[in-house]
């Protein structure tokens, strides 16, 4: 179990991309928390198998969102697993 933070930008907001993300989130197994920023951009904590948040990390670059644009994406991995229990929106 590894523990991946995202900050996404681009046309991040007002387009569902939070919950595009907590379906694909789900349909993954994957586990965590996305929240809008102040900036206009999304940040997404997630916790699942280093393989699958990969995949996972992949999906969101692509925007999960038909009407999203991902322009930026930084991301680290670490090991600091916090064991959230869903996949949330948060705000």
């Amino acid at each position: 179990m590894k523990h991946l933070s995202i900050n996404v930008s681009g046309l991040v907001q007002g387009v569902g991309f939070r919950y595009s993300v907590v379906q694909l989130a789900d349909k993954m197994g994957v586990v965590g928390t996305v929240r809008n920023e102040m900036d206009g951009s999304v940040s997404i904590e997630a916790e699942a198998d280093e393989r699958i948040l990969y995949i996972f990390l992949s999906k969101v670059k692509a925007s999960p969102s038909p009407f999203g644009r991902v322009d930026k994406l930084d991301y680290t991995f670490s090991d600091d697993v916090k064991s959230y229990r869903k996949f949330t929106v948060i705000g």
